[in-house]
């Protein structure tokens, strides 16, 4: 799931919706989820950066880390 279908009925300006969108982007690549959307966590890496974005954080790279941090992912070992 996208996190677009996540934030389109909330009150969210561009700016925010860009770093949201650029954070999930960004955790589904260092998780290895970005070729497989239709994975549940991805939707609760989506709802744990909306969470991280209303709290105030602004930068992608952060909402990123703290999502993956805070949902107690284990990242993939590098190949």
């Amino acid at each position: 799931m996208g996190i677009h279908k996540l934030i389109a009925n909330g009150s969210f300006g561009p700016d925010e919706i860009r770093a949201m969108s650029e954070a999930y982007e960004g955790a589904l690549v260092v998780l290895q989820l970005n070729n497989d959307r239709d994975e549940p966590i991805t939707e609760l890496i989506a709802k744990s950066i909306i969470n991280i974005s209303a709290a105030g954080e602004r930068d992608p790279a952060q909402m990123a880390e703290r999502a993956i941090n805070a949902l107690g992912i284990r990242r993939p070992s590098a190949a």
